[in-house]
C-alpha cells in the first residue's frame, strides 16, 4: 500500500478509539467494512461508570448531553466533552471521539471521527474517516457513491487505486479543512492539514499542507510569516 494512504500518514492515531484497528489495517478503508463489529468490540471495554447506553447499543460518554431532536442509531460511540446539536443523526456504525461537534441536521453513518473533529451544520458524513481536528463547513458533504454503481477508486496517486468498496466516502487527514457547500466525492483523500475551497468539488488527492481551489487547482500552502 501506498505510504499516503496509511493511517500513520494521515493521522495522530492516540486521537481516537480506533487507532489501534487503523494502524493494523493496511489502506485505511478497509477498516469501514468492519467498523460495526469494532465498536461492539470497543464498547465491551469501556470503563465502567464512565459511559452510558442511552438506547441500544449507543454509548455515550457521561455528561454528554443528548438533544431530543438528535436521534442516534446504534451500534455507536460517542466519546467525552463532544456537543450534539438539535437534529443530529446518528445512523449507525458510527465513532465519535473527544471534543467533536455534531451539528444541526449533521447525518453521520459508518465513520470514524478522530477527537475535535467539527461537522456543525447541515453536514452528511458517509463511510468517512476524518483525522484529528478536520472540520466541515456549512452544507458541506462527503458523497460515498458512484452514480454509476461501480466500486470507488482513489485517483491522484499514478494508477486509479479500486477500494474494492460500493461505498467510500472520504479521508480526511488531521487538520484539514473543507469549506462550506463543497463535495468531497467518492474516494477524496485530503492530506494533513490541507484545505478545500467552498462551493469546490473534490475528485481526486490533495496533498498535504495542499490548498484545492474551485477550479480544481491545487497548490502549496506557504509557510506563514513568523
Amino acid at each position: 500500500m501506498l505510504p499516503e494512504l496509511t493511517a500513520q500518514a494521515l493521522f495522530t492515531l492516540e486521537h481516537s478509539l480506533a487507532g489501534p484497528a487503523l494502524a493494523d489495517c493496511g489502506a485505511v478503508w478497509t477498516l469501514l467494512s468492519r467498523l460495526a463489529d469494532l465498536i461492539r468490540s470497543l464498547a465491551a471495554g469501556l470503563p465502567a461508570g464512565e459511559w452510558e447506553e442511552v438506547a441500544p447499543e449507543v454509548w455515550v460518554a457521561r455528561g454528554v448531553v443528548v438533544p431530543q431532536t438528535a436521534t442516534l442509531i446504534g451500534p455507536a460511540i460517542i466519546g467525552p466533552d463532544t456537543e450534539l446539536r438539535p437534529g443530529a443523526y446518528v445512523r449507525g456504525s458510527v465513532l465519535v471521539g473527544r471534543g467533536c461537534v455534531v451539528g444541526n441536521s449533521t447525518e453521520l453513518k459508518n465513520c470514524i471521527l478522530f477527537d475535535e473533529v467539527e461537522v456543525p451544520h447541515f453536514n452528511y458524513v458517509g463511510d468517512s474517516i476524518l483525522g484529528w481536528r478536520a472540520h466541515l463547513g456549512a452544507g458541506a458533504i462527503c458523497s460515498n457513491v458512484r452514480t454509476d454503481g461501480r466500486t470507488v477508486r482513489i485517483h491522484g496517486f499514478g494508477d486509479a487505486i479500486d477500494s474494492g468498496l460500493a461505498k467510500l466516502g472520504a479521508i480526511l487527514g488531521d487538520g484539514a479543512d473543507v469549506g462550506s457547500n463543497a463535495v468531497l466525492n467518492p474516494g477524496t483523500v485530503l492530506g494533513r492539514g490541507s484545505r478545500v475551497y467552498p462551493l469546490s468539488s473534490v475528485r481526486r488527492q490533495v496533498p498535504s499542507r495542499s490548498i484545492h481551489k474551485q477550479n480544481g487547482d491545487i497548490v502549496a500552502i506557504l509557510e506563514e510569516a513568523k
